[in-house]
């Protein structure tokens, strides 16, 4: 960082500490749950106030700050204020600091996902409004959304800008590394229908998990029409969820639900993956068939020849004297929505992917340091004080 104005280590620590100690879970309500827009409005918007960026609010409760000039030159960073249920982890929101074999760490929930990338971010933000020499518009949202798989928040976001950014990082933990590519995702639901009967003369009636079966063999076995990706394989289909009803004892059943998830690979087109399937989905009589589509994530892949990921190196090497190391990741965020709009975008932060929704989460202290340094460098790159 700029050796004149720094934001100290200490001060990193501090804010993830109070990002973690404000509690901001998935719920049912997801985006509407009112501790997620607490977080937001309570826990963070005052430290961006205090910085002096000017904030506003979407209709959905997303917070967007802008600083700098417009003048065509833009950088936006895309955090995410929901996290994982703390579920069984113990003691997740006291956020304390701990030792481990690498050095010192912070514990806590959301850490590994979202928090400390959005802190390392908060950090170069600041650094950024004090030195005062932005050549160009930067952005913070931090949005509702973190746990949802959907793009509504950011959508809501975009609706809001009078320019959409030239570029984008998404603030989410990717061991530092920097993901170059992610697949897509459609979630849909299939529903068997049939007829209840008492259990004890079955023939009286059509036994939807009987049909249900048939229907999830037939699509183990179908051809997605894809070909391979060199980073990611094949597309996959995968049932991931299905429920009965009626929900009554010795009762042939006359309705089973099956979720899908449907993972798209860099280049599908979501529309033409969806009409293949649904065109696969079919029972003969006695049993009917129903489909619904659920959300759609977008894939995402940034060239390595790209100006944007020339610059994200170049922030590596001037953030921590280090070149960057890539991967393609396997889950989806909002990179995919940039894509979609032409915008590069990438998915960058410290905390380990492996530590996701798991019962330890915990992030190094100089990983949330370094990226915070990263972040800042590449605000200097996008972004300089002068146009080259």
């Amino acid at each position: 960082m700029n050796e004149t104005i720094v934001i100290t280590d200490e001060t990193l620590v501090e804010t993830l500490q109070e990002f973690v100690r404000f509690p901001s879970q998935q719920t049912d309500l997801q985006e509407e749950d009112p501790h997620v827009k607490a977080f937001i409005k309570e826990c963070a918007a005052p430290r961006l106030e205090e910085m002096g960026a000017a904030i506003r609010y979407d209709k959905m409760g997303n917070l967007i700050a802008e600083v700098g000039p417009k003048n065509g030159r833009s950088l936006m960073f895309v955090g995410y204020a929901m996290t994982h249920p703390a579920s069984r982890m113990q003691d997740p929101f006291s956020a304390t600091l701990v030792e481990t074999p690498r050095g010192q760490a912070i514990r806590g929930r959301g850490v590994a996902e979202q928090k400390t990338a959005l802190a390392a971010a908060f950090g170069a933000f600041e650094q950024a409004i004090k030195r005062d020499q932005l050549g160009g518009r930067l952005m913070l949202v931090l949005t509702t959304a973190g746990e949802t798989g959907r793009h509504d928040a950011i959508e809501s976001v975009m609706a809001e800008l009078s320019e959409p950014p030239e570029c984008a990082v998404i603030l989410v933990g990717t061991n530092s590394k920097i993901a170059i590519g992610n697949k897509g995702r459609i979630d849909f639901e299939v529903i068997v229908g049939g007829k209840t009967s008492h259990s004890s003369a079955p023939w009286n009636g059509i036994n939807a998990i009987t049909g249900a079966q048939r229907l999830i063999s037939e699509l183990e076995s179908l051809d997605l029409g894809v070909p391979d990706h060199p980073a990611f394989g094949p597309a996959t289909l995968t049932p991931t969820a299905i429920d009965s009803s009626p929900k009554a004892t010795h009762t042939v059943p006359d309705t089973v639900n099956i979720v899908f998830d449907r993972r798209l690979l860099p280049g599908e087109e979501p529309s033409q993956a969806l009409a293949s399937i649904k065109n696969a989905i079919t029972l003969p009589e006695p049993w009917s068939v129903q489909f619904e589509l659920g959300p759609i994530m977008y894939p995402n892949e940034l060239p390595l020849e790209s100006d944007f990921f020339h610059k994200l190196t170049k922030a590596f090497k001037l953030g921590t004297g280090s070149a960057p190391q890539t991967f393609h990741c396997n889950f989806a965020l909002d990179a995919g929505y940039f894509c979609r709009r032409g915008i590069p975008a990438v998915m960058l932060g410290p905390g380990e992917v492996d530590q996701f929704h798991s019962n330890e989460e915990h992030v190094l202290v100089s990983d949330l340091v370094d990226m915070s340094k990263i972040y800042y460098s590449l605000i200097e790159q996008c972004l300089p004080a002068e146009a080259t």
